[in-house]
């Protein structure tokens, strides 16, 4: 019955006592065998390898988020291996593609979108309500080329990411018909407007990154002044247009890629 008889051969005369104060001959009696016998159970000795496989899958994570962020998901685990200073047969254990890293690592970013969505919601002016959606939207959705990329191409992700953007349809599309009940926007805006809409800004934010990655509140603010079906006066626009060399430095250092 006790865990030290494994230690010696069946049928010994000795007590359990003995038996572990003196093994058989042939039974190892190593360091790691006492330490083992120490702690009392076997599970107990692997518990440093979880955490650093825990460790290693936090690393890669982190690595990911840097990499798919700036250089979006065209990036491969070998990218990400190397940013997170690990093999890449490390990365492939812990993620078999870079569909389920994706999976992993975007599911609460785009639950913070979904969160937004649900919060506007709460906001009893259905013109108040969309716009500052689009425009807390177009924060985070600028400067993460990733998480643009899961929002508008359905190869990226999977169960978590599906079920986000699952919740995430229903949420515009009432602050869309909402807006248009209220007559506060044209009556041929769509639900599937927005997606698109926050997907123009983002590349214009990219576009202008060296530049001025906040010109997208400028091409926001035409935007929401055209979605309006009627206005005595536009909206005064919260940032200039680009120079023209502004616009030609942006032509030579822009890197418009599969967004």
């Amino acid at each position: 019955m006790s865990s030290a008889g494994t230690e010696t051969p069946a049928g010994a005369g000795t007590s359990a006592a003995h038996r572990t104060e003196t093994p058989a001959a042939g039974t190892p009696t190593t360091a790691g065998a006492a330490s083992g016998a120490a702690t009392g159970s076997p599970a107990a000795q692997v518990r440093p390898l979880r955490r650093d496989a825990e460790r290693n899958r936090q690393r890669i994570l982190r690595a990911a988020a840097e990499v798919f962020t700036e250089r979006g998901l065209e990036a491969t685990l070998d990218d990400v291996a190397r940013h997170a200073g690990v093999g890449v047969g490390t990365v492939y254990r812990r993620f078999p593609d870079k569909e389920a890293l994706a999976d992993a690592l975007f599911s609460e970013r785009l639950d913070t979108v979904v969160s937004l969505a649900e919060r506007a919601l709460a906001e009893p002016d259905p013109w108040q309500a969309l716009a500052s959606f689009m425009e807390h939207a177009g924060a985070i959705l600028a400067g993460d080329r990733g998480l643009r990329q899961i929002l508008m191409f359905a190869t990226y992700g999977r169960d978590r990411v599906g079920h986000a953007r699952a919740r995430m349809q229903p949420l515009v599309t009432r602050l869309v018909e909402r807006a248009r009940e209220a007559g506060a926007v044209r009556a041929d805006l769509e639900p599937t407007d927005i997606p698109l809409i926050e997907f123009m800004l983002g590349v214009a934010a990219e576009y202008a990154l060296q530049i001025r990655p906040e010109i997208w509140r400028r091409y926001l603010a035409l935007i929401l002044d055209g979605v309006r079906p009627s206005r005595a006066e536009t909206t005064p626009l919260p940032e200039p247009a680009l120079a023209p060399d502004e616009m030609e430095q942006a032509m030579r250092l822009g890197s418009l890629r599969r967004f």
